[in-house]
């Protein structure tokens, strides 16, 4: 039971911050740079992007807490927001936003947009916030799990990372968006799910 929840929480977290339709972005906002620059761009935006979600990990429901936001409401909250970034992904709108964003050869592209928000943005950190205070298990040992299985997503982006140009080869434009709606198919019946979870902790049904 449990170690089909982690493999969920994996399969979330990876459709939300999406690393196979990131690394067609990382060759473009890196554009110009040399493969050692572009490593290390790579895993400073990795890092930075661990951190944050970290934070919200652990945090986030303390967050929640003092401004009077019950779980179930956030569950229910979350689980739409996760919708309308499946809806994004089935339509290709948040390609169309992530594509938008030119590179500025003068700036470092790690922290902004690369960590966050592509990487860290509000539906990895709504996804923290579920994960870790969701079911079956609650306490340290439940929240090392899903920030190891979080890190385990992060440095899967970081290889995608460092075969961007070979994927996007490979790929091409149209295997990207085929494996991008599939994507956002699954996110969407996840986000459902988190719907009818809060639902449920509500004692509606």
């Amino acid at each position: 039971m449990e170690l089909a929840f982690y493999v969920t929480a994996f399969v979330t977290l990876f459709v939300i911050i999406d690393p196979i339709a990131l690394a067609p972005l990382f060759v473009a906002l890196t554009r110009g740079m040399d493969e050692h620059h572009r490593r290390r761009i790579a895993l400073r935006a990795c890092l930075i992007a661990i951190g944050l979600l970290t934070l919200f990990g652990l945090l986030g429901n303390k967050i929640l807490a003092v401004i009077g936001i019950t779980m179930p409401a956030f569950k229910i909250s979350g689980g739409l927001l996760l919708f309308v970034t499946a809806l994004d992904m089935l339509f290709e709108r948040r390609t169309q936003r992530r594509e938008g964003q030119q590179p500025d050869p003068n700036h470092d592209p790690s922290v902004f947009p690369l960590a966050t928000p592509l990487i860290a943005g509000p539906g990895a950190f709504t996804t923290m916030i579920l994960l870790v205070n969701n079911t079956p298990a609650t306490g340290l040992p439940h929240t090392l799990a899903i920030h190891f299985v979080m890190i385990l997503v992060v440095a899967s982006a970081y290889l995608f990372f460092l075969m961007a140009g070979m994927i996007e080869r490979l790929l091409g434009r149209t295997g990207i968006v085929v494996v991008t709606r599939l994507l956002g198919m699954l996110l969407a019946a996840l986000s459902v799910q988190f719907v009818l979870d809060g639902i449920r902790g509500t004692g509606l049904i």
